[in-house]
């Protein structure tokens, strides 16, 4: 029976979902492999894990400004080599989960877990694929840190690709088919109840909207864009998602 790992980090929902969505489709399609998740900072250093992503929540709700500006910066200069150092240490620790599973393959959807699996692959600790699912909209050179150990790219549109391959990654290497969701929106349903249940007018187009709670752009910030849609686009009907209990 094949092992596959699949690590994530909590720094905003999207790892997790990504992470989530992998894990049921291999659950349920294929009987010989042996699946399961993991938190990969969790597992390393719980209070280092529950210190960093509260800082993440807290600078992406309050100072997004900053927050960008970190992004931006971890890409090249001091933040980056800080975090390739610090992950390379951190590599070790991971290491005995690694020894411990002895995974086939390695399902990665965050940039720090590729680059200890990497790095680890690199020092010859480890003998196993590694995919890294790339949970962006842009290619961010930390997902790439270590690439020549990776065995696949899955980016979620063809611009990264192009990127990709343009700063030095095998085309063979980068697979373009979006980011993991969760099976519920490919469900099918008849469009006439789901208009006639929110009381829509079926002759008119629909914008759903909604602006990604607390790692969003903020309360303030997304009720001036829910606005400029209601002025700028008075033909089109909008639900919004205002929030989950």
């Amino acid at each position: 029976m094949k092992k596959v790992l699949i690590f994530y980090a909590s720094y905003g929902g999207g790892h997790l979902s990504a992470a989530k969505s992998i894990l049921k489709y291999i659950s349920e399609h294929y009987t010989n492999v042996e699946v399961e998740m993991t938190d990969c900072m969790k597992y390393i250093n719980k209070p280092i894990e529950k210190v960093t992503t509260g800082a993440y929540r807290e600078m992406a709700k309050k100072a997004p400004k900053l927050w960008g500006k970190v992004y931006s910066g971890s890409e090249k200069g001091l933040l980056s080599k800080i975090s390739k150092d610090s992950n390379k240490l951190m590599a070790r620790k991971l290491n005995h989960l690694l020894q411990e599973k002895k995974p086939d393959l390695v399902i990665s959807t965050h940039p720090f877990s590729s680059q200890m699996v990497s790095y680890l692959k690199k020092k010859e600790k480890l003998n196993c694929t590694l995919a890294t699912i790339m949970t962006d909209f842009a290619m961010h050179k930390q997902w790439l840190i270590g690439h020549e150990f990776t065995e696949y790219f899955f980016v979620s549109n063809e611009a990264m690709k192009q990127d990709m391959v343009e700063y030095g990654i095998s085309k063979s290497k980068v697979y373009v088919t979006g980011i993991p969701m969760s099976d519920r929106f490919f469900k099918n349903f008849e469009d006439k109840k789901i208009y006639e249940m929110f009381e829509l007018d079926i002759s008119r187009k629909v914008i759903l909207f909604f602006g990604g709670g607390e790692f969003g752009l903020g309360k303030e910030r997304t009720s001036q864009i829910l606005q400029a849609f209601i002025q700028k686009v008075p033909d089109y009907q909008i639900v919004a998602v205002a929030r989950k209990k």
